[in-house]
């Protein structure tokens, strides 16, 4: 039977903070079945009985040597993305991938390459392109309330001390994707340029793994078509600041900007009608972004704010259910652009849009701020 006539059956490999999308696709409309991967047993054992999902494999091997399998999302260690989403296509696999898509411009082009020959959907499973926030402005952006956009900005600030040893001493902008993504999904332009310019200094010993000396990277892009340019700013050591995933964007007729912690609510900047004086006062409001439910099958509408990782005190959760309820909105991207046979939002070549500008950010920085092009990976 025909993907488009049965319902899809998926693995999902990573049960850490991977067990958060379990639940969601045990119960999406369109999936037969989820099963559970994990190289951690007693992790796995743990995740299947939290969910009530018997089906497991003990790895990615056992995964694609099993012709029932559909799909796989991998929430899996960044060095592993590129060879793992390579496998997964190649092994006529549909593939969702966590962020980021790839660490080198030479991965991008091997996933594009795996992804055209086998037909297979490639998915980057970008958070930030549907949290509340976005989907609130993308609506503003959508009615033309921003008018004429003059300047945007995106930042990533998060203490990655005590995570997982892949962590240390990673270049910042590696991991940009949560930065630049809401930026150049409204903007609908891919980066062409960057210079950058890291920050601060890494001990010796942490610098090892990558080469790498920056804590702290802060870059500007030039797009493609527009004259708009795009700052981001990444932070992942030695910078005491609360987390935060933030993104602002700024017209000459409404503004929008992330709040400065994940408490609050964000801001919407408008201008009066008044006629025009020096010094006019520019309105502000703050905003609570609507949960979007809506958007979503009834089965799975739930967990834009229900969390199943843990306690809930997970750095997802942070933000309200699932990075600020982007989970669900994944899921059913994913599930139903496989199933409708068409090509999911965040697709091979928008994701290497999104992934590429953090490469070439650090190449640039790691050159003291020299202009470093971005391919086009369309072509």
């Amino acid at each position: 039977m025909s993907e488009a006539k049965r319902k899809l059956r998926i693995a999902l490999v990573g049960v850490g903070f991977g067990a958060e999308f379990a639940p969601i696709y045990n119960a999406h409309p369109d999936v037969e079945w989820v099963a559970l991967s994990d190289s951690n047993a007693e992790k796995l054992a743990a995740a299947g009985a939290r969910f009530g999902i018997e089906r497991s494999y003990p790895g990615l091997d056992a995964v694609l040597a099993d012709p029932d399998v559909d799909a796989v999302h991998l929430v899996t260690p960044i060095p592993l993305h590129a060879e793992q989403a390579i496998r997964v296509l190649e092994a006529g696999k549909h593939c969702a991938c966590t962020v980021p898509m790839a660490t080198s411009f030479a991965d991008i082009r091997r996933i594009i390459s795996a992804q055209r020959k086998s037909g297979k959907n490639y998915m980057m499973m970008e958070t930030a392109a549907y949290t509340r926030e976005f989907l609130m402005v993308e609506d503003h952006y959508l009615r033309g309330d921003f008018g004429t956009i003059s300047f945007a900005r995106g930042s990533h600030m998060q203490d990655m001390e005590g995570w997982p040893d892949y962590w240390m001493g990673l270049p910042p902008h590696h991991y940009m994707t949560h930065a630049i993504a809401p930026v150049l999904k409204l903007l609908g332009e891919r980066v062409t340029k960057v210079h950058c310019f890291g920050s601060g200094r890494l001990p010796e010993e942490r610098q090892k793994r990558y080469g790498n000396p920056f804590p702290v990277e802060t870059a500007i892009f030039r797009l493609a078509n527009s004259p708009v340019a795009v700052e981001v700013t990444r932070s992942l050591f030695q910078t005491v600041r609360p987390y935060s995933e933030a993104f602002s964007i700024y017209g000459d007729k409404l503004g929008f900007e992330w709040q400065q912690i994940e408490e609050e609510d964000p801001l919407i900047f408008s201008m009066p009608h008044a006629a025009f004086s020096r010094g006019r006062k520019i309105h502000h409001e703050i905003v609570t972004p609507p949960d979007r439910q809506d958007l979503l099958p009834s089965e799975i509408a739930p967990f834009t704010k229900r969390s199943v990782f843990s306690d809930g005190k997970h750095l997802s959760f942070v933000q309200g259910g699932g990075h600020s309820g982007s989970h669900p909105h994944l899921v059913h991207e994913f599930v139903r652009s496989t199933v409708e046979g068409r090509s999911p939002a965040i697709d091979v070549v928008t994701a290497a849009n999104w992934t590429a500008p953090g490469i070439a950010a650090h190449e640039s920085a790691m050159q003291d701020g020299a202009a470093v092009e971005i391919p086009d990976f369309s072509i």
